[in-house]
């Protein structure tokens, strides 16, 4: 499926997070300045999308959004996410024959 939403992640002023959604390339273009196109990206619906001043992007979110985010919401967020413990299954131990009469079971 082609990507179709532009996702804009910043930090008002206030601090809050902001998100902004384009529904076009062309939309993004009227409020930041084009300064390349990606090239490199392991995702290859991402190649050849616009590289915006002040934005760090393209990168995939889900399944149709291409978001770009400013340094310092890109910093903060990899900072939060590194930190972040990953949830590990637990694993499951076989249970152990108990022997009744001490004899070994095959």
């Amino acid at each position: 499926m082609k990507k179709s939403t532009f996702r804009v992640v910043t930090r008002g002023a206030d601090g809050q997070i902001r998100i902004r959604d384009y529904d076009s390339a062309e939309d993004l273009l009227r409020r930041h300045l084009q300064i390349g196109v990606d090239d490199c990206s392991t995702d290859l619906q991402l190649r050849g999308l616009p590289v915006f001043r002040g934005l760090i992007g393209p990168i995939p979110e889900g399944a149709d959004v291409i978001r770009y985010e400013s340094p310092e919401v890109f910093e903060t967020l990899t900072k939060e996410w590194s930190v972040s413990k990953p949830s590990r299954p637990t694993r499951t131990r076989p249970q152990t024959i108990s022997q009744t009469s001490g004899q070994d079971h095959v």
